[in-house]
């Protein structure tokens, strides 16, 4: 198991008007500010994996093996495949800085395998191949730079879960009397965005299920024991249940997902918890539809996320949608306050502002 790191009606004349004008004007200012903007980008490969390590370095990842970088907040992009890895779909990518990154690509056995480089995509070395031929890891998750998880489909009704606590020289499979079994038609999690499992310091995780249940599994110590909680979330078809999981500390967190074969059905698939994941409440929002992944805008709680999926890109910020766009999009994460980026199918990059 990982251990803890050692840091750790309004008037129409005379003076009434003038309110009614200005609060008018303050409204239209607000809903142009959120805006979107589609990056120019170096390849036509579906894109799902994303990490923004700050607010000018943004790492990509997606099918064929292709990464890319910025060093610009996202201006310009430099592409690349990792050698040997034209057949792997890399759904998940954690970078640190401008030199430091892992790449997760999912498949069944040894097709999931976690590459690292440590100077920027010159060179990659292959950390972990995963061995057990009905095994298929989805994502991963790290505290720092060195400690880190990565999380498979139920093998004989028991999740996979490996972590590493030497900055990926070594995986080791969590000890299998800790490890969470699934229930009859618990599918597993889904390799969508790189977004089914969470950290938060120190040594709390968090990973979301699918299937015929829609169930959020926790654990305060590293991995070593485990709490698992039913949400309301859409579920009952393999297509459904929660595709992403954020948290904002160890208290407030947001999941999201649906049905990604029915992305338009509506329904509930936004959820909230303010007791680390014990309980979750669906969102006021609506409508919802189908997501992939959510993220919140760092800063003061309560500042609003950015869910992606499918057919619609939306800002939420308390109880109602602030803005919605008619995007396809996969992926998304924040780099600053108020400002993400997003990636999708076709190379497809959009930087998004005043999410405020």
């Amino acid at each position: 198991m990982v251990k803890a790191p050692s840091r750790v009606s309004p008037r129409t004349s005379g003076a009434g008007l003038y309110p009614v004008l200005s609060l008018l004007f303050i409204a239209c200012c607000v809903c142009t500010a959120q805006s979107h903007r589609v990056l120019s980008s170096p390849t036509r490969e579906s894109l799902r994996g994303l990490s923004t390590p700050s607010r000018e370095i943004f790492w990509a990842s997606g099918t064929h093996g292709t990464y890319l970088r910025s060093l610009d907040g996202g201006l310009s992009w430099t592409v690349g495949q990792v050698p040997d890895a034209e057949g792997l779909d890399f759904r998940d990518v954690e970078a640190f800085d401008a030199e430091t990154a892992y790449l997760l690509s999912i498949g069944n056995g040894d097709l999931s395998r976690i590459y690292k480089t440590r100077d920027g995509g010159r060179h990659w070395t292959l950390q972990f191949t995963n061995r057990e031929p009905k095994g298929f890891y989805d994502c991963m998750a790290f505290w720092d730079s060195e400690h880190g998880i990565a999380l498979g489909d139920p093998v004989d009704g028991q999740v996979e879960l490996i972590a590493t606590e030497d900055g990926g020289k070594s995986w080791q499979a969590l000890p299998a009397v800790s490890r969470p079994r699934v229930l009859a038609g618990e599918s597993g999690s889904f390799a969508a965005s790189g977004t089914c499992i969470a950290v938060q310091s120190p040594g709390h995780i968090w990973f979301a299920t699918g299937g015929q249940h829609a169930r959020v599994w926790h654990s305060p110590d590293w991995g070593s024991t485990w709490q698992s909680a039913e949400t309301p979330l859409a579920h009952g078809q393999d297509s459904s249940g929660i595709f992403s999981i954020a948290f904002e500390d160890e208290g407030h967190g947001v999941i999201a997902g649906g049905d990604y074969k029915n992305p338009e059905q509506g329904g509930t698939n936004l959820a909230f918890t303010q007791d680390g994941g014990k309980t979750w409440q669906v969102a006021e929002a609506t409508p919802q539809w189908y997501f992939s992944a959510v993220s919140f805008s760092p800063g003061k709680s309560g500042a609003g996320l950015l869910a992606v999926g499918s057919t619609r890109a939306g800002f939420l910020r308390g109880k109602t949608w602030q803005k919605v766009w008619n995007l396809s999009l996969n992926a998304v994460r924040f780099y600053a306050p108020g400002k993400a980026i997003a990636v999708g199918p076709q190379g497809r990059i959009v930087l998004f502002t005043g999410l405020h």
